[in-house]
């Protein structure tokens, strides 16, 4: 596995594949890999000849008072993890690198996509999202791979990626890999490391709110109303109040109030002791 610094050596190191015609497979991630990165990164090396990992805790996409300096950071304990999931070439510039000096350009998708859950003015706002689209634009320029890989955990993301790509005409397939869970449901995410035990086992009522809603609508129901009831239950024995809880057009996100045949991403975020959580379930299909 070979770890490049800068575009250029990220780009010289790719050079002979991209010549002899090798597809390239690019996973993003902020490191602090866990068993979720690395269904992405089998996703990559069961699919692509050459696969890369980029290692960037993007300072953009964090508001205000949000975790950027406790974010958790152990580079030799990810490139070990990567290493072993057969990543070809880890690519871990520092940030000026990715903004050098009088760096004042963004990329920044609208439409409804990021004025909604997390992007809402009073939760992280759409700042948080031009941070993403930004540096992910800048991955797949520096990159150029044939199929970048995205969870489904985070979902609104993985929308706005993929607007992103089919409006700028970015030459790349986004997939978008289903959500791992621990044994209780509870999904795997970075955050979890600020989870005490019993906010651990409390956080668990995520997963069981969204089945709730599964199972309503397995049951029947057509109202979007009634299957949040039913999440909210769950959400409200465990004690949590969710910062949000809401059915959206898996495609739109926009507001659903029925379950009509398209695809209905149910999605929940909520404050567990000192993580902030996101989850959520599609139903109905892929959109």
């Amino acid at each position: 596995m070979k770890l490049a610094r800068t575009k250029a050596e990220l780009r010289a190191e790719l050079a002979p594949a991209r010549r002899a015609g090798r597809s390239i497979g690019l996973v993003p991630t902020m490191g602090a890999l866990h068993d979720g990165h690395l269904s992405l990164l089998a996703a990559a090396r069961d699919r692509c000849d050459v696969v890369v990992m980029s290692l960037f805790v993007n300072p953009t996409q964090f508001g205000p008072g949000e975790d950027l300096d406790a974010y958790p950071r152990d580079e030799a304990r990810d490139a070990e993890l990567a290493e072993r999931a057969g990543v070809d070439l880890v690519y871990a510039p520092a940030a000026g690198e990715v903004y050098p000096p009088g760096f004042a350009t963004a990329v920044e998708v609208s439409g409804g996509l990021v004025e909604v859950l997390d992007g809402d003015p009073g939760r992280r706002g759409s700042a948080h999202f031009r941070g993403v689209t930004t540096v992910v634009a800048k991955l797949l320029n520096a990159v150029g791979p044939d199929v970048a890989f995205f969870g489904q955990k985070d979902a609104q993301q993985a929308v706005v990626i993929r607007r992103m790509v089919r409006d700028l005409d970015f030459p790349v397939e986004v997939v978008v890999i289903p959500t791992v869970r621990e044994g209780d449901g509870l999904a795997l995410s970075s955050r979890n490391a600020y989870l005490g035990a019993a906010d651990r086992e409390r956080a668990s009522a995520l997963s069981r709110a969204l089945r709730a809603a599964e199972r309503a609508v397995a049951g029947g129901e057509t109202s979007a109303a009634a299957a949040l009831a039913a999440a909210r239950a769950e959400l409200e024995a465990a004690g949590i109040e969710p910062e949000y809880l809401e059915a959206r057009d898996a495609e739109t996100l926009a507001e659903t109030q029925t379950f009509n045949g398209r695809p209905v991403l149910i999605a929940v975020a909520a404050r567990v002791g000192a993580a902030r959580l996101i989850d959520n379930v599609l139903i109905g299909g892929n959109p």
